[in-house]
This record gives C-alpha cells, sequence and structure tokens, in this order.
C-alpha cells in the first residue's frame, strides 16, 4: 500500500496529453483518474456503469442522447459534478480544463461501444500510470 499523497495540481503538470487520463489512485475496483480536456471526444456508451466528473479547472461539457435520440447538453464549470448514468450515449467536449472521474478499473474512455472513428486527440485507453 502506498501511503504518498497524490497531489492533482502535480499530478496534471507531468503530463499534457489531452483526453489521455491517467490514474491517480485506486480505491475498491475502482480507478481515480484525471485528465486533461479540450475538444470534442467521441459518442460513446459505457453500458454496464455510471460515470463520475468532476471538474478541477476550465469548462467541460458533456451531451447526452436518450433512447429516442434527443440531445440535450450539460455545461459544468470548475467545482461542479456529474454522472453520466450507464447505458446513457455521451460525448464530452471542452474549450480547455481538468477533470477527475472515478470508474471501475479496466472502464476504457471510448466506452464499450463509440461512434465513428475515433479522433487522433482522444486516447482509447483504460487509464494510464501517473
Amino acid at each position: 500500500m502506498d501511503l504518498t499523497p497524490v497531489n492533482l495540481t502535480e499530478a496534471l503538470a507531468s503530463f499534457g496529453d489531452v483526453y489521455s487520463p491517467r490514474i491517480v489512485a485506486r480505491m475498491n475496483d475502482y480507478d481515480i483518474r484525471v485528465a486533461h480536456v479540450a475538444g470534442e471526444h467521441v459518442w460513446h456508451v459505457h453500458e454496464d456503469t455510471d460515470e463520475f466528473f468532476l471538474v478541477l479547472d476550465g469548462r467541460f461539457d458533456i451531451a447526452m442522447r436518450d433512447a429516442d435520440g434527443a440531445e440535450t447538453t450539460v455545461a459544468l464549470r470548475k467545482g461542479d459534478t456529474f454522472v453520466v448514468p450507464k447505458g446513457t450515449e455521451h460525448k464530452p467536449s471542452s474549450p480547455g480544463g481538468s477533470i477527475l472521474m472515478f470508474e471501475p478499473a479496466g472502464t476504457k474512455s471510448t466506452g464499450d461501444r463509440h461512434e465513428g472513428e475515433i479522433p487522433a486527440h482522444v486516447d482509447s485507453t483504460t487509464g494510464h500510470a501517473l
């Protein structure tokens, strides 16, 4: 067990890639991840897990589709939290910022399924070690 605290400001300063989450801690079977965000992600869905977001800096928008295909967007700012319910198609985007996420270990950043090609700036990963 590692008893060293992780400073999130230092963790975020240690890398510059966007949409390429770093695992800063593990709790039970969950990863706590941080990521820089800018531009658009990809429409995707996590069939079996909710996805928790905390905006650490900047703005982070989450477009979501309901079962009928109707879209709604939630705009988050520094200090805001939001949970995307499991099975909900969503597409994050941001003019720039950083986020913290709680997800079950092994959860892929582009979901169980995604729509279209994955943009070059989006890392399809289960998280990288800090």
